[in-house]
């Protein structure tokens, strides 16, 4: 054993067993009723077993300090033992894919992992001390066998990710460090699936692909509504804009210890809710693409000063990509970056003046954009905004109002029906809305300048007046 966990041939070992197996699995050829080969999982089994015992009995180094050091030096030798093994399990896996990428069969990886995600997260006197480590060594694993770069893989890969010894165990670790790691892998499907959800009509197994992001999105919704609280900027930022009920779900998530306001009470007060001053904890960086694109200082320093002028004017032209078309990530960063700089400055001054909304530099660039951004640009614009208006905050607030002040101001009949398409689009896909979004909408058919146009606020008390 000793020889085993200190040899430099620990991972050549450890990749002849796993071919060794992968080889004994396979039983023959796929039936003529079945796409699937057969395969045997006994010897799978019996190496998941055999991986489950080295790793739970490998002595530690005692090093300098004698054997009674050998307890405190054993989580680190069954880490590097595991570490090790997922090693060699993506080196087998990634050179039999690219040797045979349409005859790689990826239900004997599937079971392999499947089988240690049991196993290695299992109660366990000996394991518990390294479990939220061995969630870690996983999730690096599952990054970088992503199915961009395996798409072969894509199946088994978002059943492992979503698996019930692994996404919940990963929310539930102390700390909530695994937030962070799991939506590393949740913007890794989503981007995968990107083109393919874009495209006019999804093929059949992209649809089946879809369906399980939906399905655990839908698990997220019930379980961890919170993790999509904090993470809906990420989340939306690689969601294309076509996938109205994929991005509901995210935005319609709200903290387990609040009560919705149901949106239909007549005459409700949204500016007199007593969680309506409060901000939403957000942990995604959104304001990482304006820096990306050095664009944060000059947007600072207008939002500060109100000037120079001359950024309006530049800037269709520095978020626009190299085809003349906004980039999504960059105009959602531009829009949140420049709410929450209003919110903020709000709160900072204390006072809540008429005409705080619409004479201010955020209201400059909201106004500039809606007016000087083609209508496929604008549409993302707006879809922008429709992100933020979630459950009760002041996020949402600020937002609404914003979106109610664009449309009773604009003169232009083309923006008015662009911002009742990104309304009304969100409201006619299957439940769950988000709060917020059905609030706007009814506020927007509710209020009376509907019917008469005019100069002024939104009606709602809140601001926009």
């Amino acid at each position: 054993m000793c020889r085993l966990r200190l040899n430099e041939s620990t991972e050549r070992f450890l990749r002849v067993l796993l071919e060794s197996a992968i080889a004994a699995s396979a039983v023959g050829e796929a039936d003529a009723s079945s796409s699937s080969k057969p395969v045997n999982f006994a010897p799978l089994d019996a190496l998941s077993k055999l991986v489950l015992l080295l790793i739970k009995f490998v002595p530690g180094d005692p090093g300098p300090a004698g054997p009674a050091a050998n307890d405190a030096a054993k989580p680190k030798a069954q880490l590097g033992l595991l570490a090790r093994l997922l090693a060699a399990t993506i080196s087998v896996l990634t050179r039999q894919y690219e040797q045979r990428p349409h005859d790689f069969n990826q239900r004997a990886y599937l079971r392999l992992f499947g089988s240690w995600l049991f196993d290695l997260n299992a109660p366990d006197p000996t394991l518990d001390p390294i479990q939220p480590q061995v969630l870690s060594a996983f999730c690096s694993t599952f990054q970088a066998l992503q199915p961009s770069r395996l798409p072969g893989f894509a199946f088994g890969w978002m059943e492992l990710i979503s698996h019930r010894m692994f996404m919940p165990k990963l929310l539930l670790a102390k700390g909530q460090k695994g937030w962070p790691l799991l939506q590393r892998l949740l913007v890794g499907l989503f981007t995968f699936l990107h083109p393919y959800l874009s495209a006019a009509e999804l093929t059949a197994p992209v649809r089946i692909l879809y369906r399980g992001a939906l399905r655990i999105l839908l698990v997220l919704l019930h379980d961890f509504p919170e993790f999509l609280c904090d993470f809906h900027f990420g989340l939306c930022d690689v969601i294309p804009p076509s996938c109205i009920q994929m991005r509901n779900l995210i935005l319609s998530a709200f903290p387990r210890n609040m009560r919705l306001p149901d949106p239909f009470t007549p005459n409700l007060k949204v500016d007199l809710l007593p969680e309506i001053s409060q901000s939403p904890r957000i942990l995604s960086n959104f304001s990482a693409a304006l820096t990306a694109h050095g664009l944060l200082p000059d947007l600072d320093t207008f939002l500060n000063t109100r000037g120079p002028f001359s950024l309006l004017n530049e800037l269709r032209k520095r978020i626009a990509a190299t085809e003349g078309q906004p980039q999504i990530g960059l105009m959602n960063s531009l829009v949140l970056h420049v709410g929450s700089h209003a919110i903020a400055t709000v709160q900072n001054n204390a006072q809540h003046a008429a005409g705080g909304l619409a004479h201010s530099a955020p209201m400059d660039v909201f106004q500039k954009m809606t007016n000087d951004l083609p209508p496929e640009g604008r549409y993302l614009f707006l879809n922008a905004i429709a992100n933020q208006l979630r459950y009760p905050n002041n996020h949402t607030h600020y937002f609404s109002c914003v979106l109610l002040f664009l449309f009773f101001e604009s003169h232009d009949e083309q923006v008015q029906e662009q911002i009742t398409r990104v309304l009304v689009e969100r409201l006619i896909v299957h439940r769950p809305h988000p709060w917020g979004l059905l609030v706007t909408f009814i506020e927007l058919i509710k209020n009376p300048r509907c019917r008469q146009r005019g100069a002024g606020g939104t009606g709602r008390g809140g601001g926009a007046e």
